[in-house]
């Protein structure tokens, strides 16, 4: 139920809108300074950084990820979309979580699991006698955060299929038009916004990935990025291809709304819409096997069997207590921003359920600009304020969980509005009427209902900065060392021995979230979204 009419046109309370706007605020003090540092270089020193060769060959690099990652992931979302919405397979629920459980794997381990295929120690030699030359540049790149986004893409494109009407499809057949035309002229314009939405989400974070970029040894802006600042050459240069990469993000939004901008597919006819009936594979019955087997293969096999058969051939003197202090580590870093994302939510949630209006529209949005800025810019913002404003704080534990909190603030934010907005102003209302005080009111009935939804967020929020990169290693103090930062250094390294058990741990770590979205579909109505983001 939408929140009442006197309750949405009430002037929100000052304890309300206060922590709202420092939570949508904070997000644009890191960006207007990164401004303000980028501005510092001179208007002939900034044509001679802007217009190098290398610039250019870093923005044709990063398009021609996002092109490769994008067509990968569409050939694969696809088929596997319509295989468990159309037709008769198997177990179809069973292979919709097989197909969603890649993004337990991060892009980091997806890369260290393809490189450490290969080799003179790889799987691939000692059982095979295959020793294929090491992954790497724009192919690397490209394998392994397409075998990591696909999800992104078969969600949205599963839901589009399964609520599409088959008169539609029925009544193009029945007018002449085979299978085929009927597929490219009725039910692929039907996907579009599935499309879209799912090709923004891949884009938005190949661009700001690090992490199995710089493994696979490819220049784009992000590895650009990091090493001008980690290698204190062009601090200037480093913030102009942040402004660079967010001006990219940011025309991939336009792109997307220009896009998707006078869409119009709703029904239009009366009655209800039927269930779509699966049709048997016949003659595609064996190559659809193959090609499940072989996503199945590449996405899930090959990950846990590199990193299986490096952790069966690693000595026994592993350091078993660095892999427990790094795991502590993550999860000391990772559950105070959950915390910190909680409590800043509530009250952007609040304010947007409650108190619809300008306010409150302004304060949402600008904790999602905080989220869409890729991570690397926004963590480099960040680290050019301390230094100048708040020299203590560099290189500190407490701004680094502040960044990743506020980084990662959007996302603690979507199931509690939702909530709220199911909840409704009505029982609050009543629990004042009988003498309650709004504090009391709405500790005592709303904060109980709304309990579930807020540890949602902030187990979204935990999974997420657990498994981040970017942000950790540009931010963290001397002598952290995360589950994430090792499989990183050690696959840098070439020590893969030792960066397998991070790796396995960094993938329990995430498929913990996978898992309670998979199992509690019913308690959750949001979390294909939320696997999105």
């Amino acid at each position: 139920m939408i929140a009442s009419r006197a309750t949405s046109g009430a002037r929100p309370p000052l304890f309300l809108t206060l922590p709202a706007f420092l939570a949508g605020g904070a997000m644009l003090v890191p960006l207007i300074y990164l401004l303000v540092r980028a501005s510092n270089v001179e208007w002939s020193e900034l044509a001679l950084l802007l217009w190098r060769p290398a610039t250019a060959q870093l923005l044709a690099n990063t398009l021609a990820l996002v092109v490769c990652v994008l067509g990968l992931s569409t050939l694969i979302a696809l088929p596997l979309a319509l295989l468990v919405t159309r037709y008769r397979i198997p177990l179809p629920g069973l292979f919709s979580a097989l197909f969603t459980l890649p993004l337990a794997i991060p892009g980091y381990v997806m890369a260290y699991a393809l490189i450490g295929l290969s080799g003179y120690y790889g799987p691939l030699n000692q059982f095979f006698g295959l020793r294929l030359p090491r992954l790497e540049g724009l192919t690397g790149a490209s394998l392994a955060l397409g075998l990591y986004v696909f999800p992104y893409l078969f969600l949205n494109l599963r839901t589009a299929l399964a609520a599409l009407d088959p008169a539609l499809e029925e009544s193009a057949r029945s007018l002449g038009r085979s299978r085929l035309s009927t597929f490219f002229s009725v039910v692929l314009p039907h996907l579009k916004p599935a499309f879209l939405s799912g090709w923004l989400v891949i884009a938005l974070y190949t661009v700001g990935d690090y992490g199995a970029i710089a493994l696979m040894r490819y220049d784009v802006f992000s590895s650009a990025i990091y090493n001008q600042y980690a290698g204190a050459f062009e601090v200037y240069y480093a913030a102009w291809l942040s402004l660079m990469l967010m001006a990219l993000a940011a025309s991939f939004l336009l792109l997307e709304a220009w896009a998707v901008r006078g869409t119009r597919l709703a029904r239009s006819g009366t009655g209800a819409a039927r269930p779509v009936q699966r049709r048997p594979l016949g003659r595609m019955a064996i190559p659809a096997a193959l090609f499940i087997g072989l996503v199945l293969l590449a996405s899930l096999g090959v990950p846990f069997g590199v990193i299986l058969f490096w952790l069966l051939r690693a000595p026994v003197d592993l350091d078993w207590a660095g892999i427990g202090h790094s795991a502590l580590q993550t999860l000391g870093i990772a559950g105070p921003v959950a915390l910190i994302a909680m409590a800043g939510a509530l009250p952007v949630a609040l304010l947007a359920a409650r108190h619809p209006g300008r306010i409150s529209f302004l304060c949402e949005r600008l904790v999602y600009l905080g989220y869409t800025v890729p991570a690397l810019p926004f963590a480099l913002a960040m680290a050019f304020l301390s230094l100048s404003a708040l020299p203590f704080l560099y290189q500190s534990m407490g701004l680094l969980i502040a960044t990743l909190a506020l980084h990662f603030l959007a996302l603690a934010i979507g199931p509690a509005r939702a909530r709220l907005l199911q909840l409704g102003p009505r029982v609050e209302e009543a629990a004042r009427a009988l003498g309650c005080g709004p504090m009391e009111a709405f500790s005592r009935v709303t904060l109980p209902q709304l309990a579930r939804a807020l540890i949602a967020g902030g187990l979204l929020a935990f999974m997420v900065a657990a498994k981040e990169l970017p942000i950790t290693l540009l931010l963290s103090p001397t002598g952290t060392h995360t589950l994430a930062m090792n499989v990183f250094s050690h696959t840098t390294e070439g020590a893969l021995y030792d960066a397998a058990p991070y790796a396995a741990l960094m993938i329990v770590f995430s498929g913990l979230f996978i898992g309670l979205v998979l199992a509690r579909p019913d308690k959750n109505a949001s979390g294909e979204s939320r696997l999105n983001d």
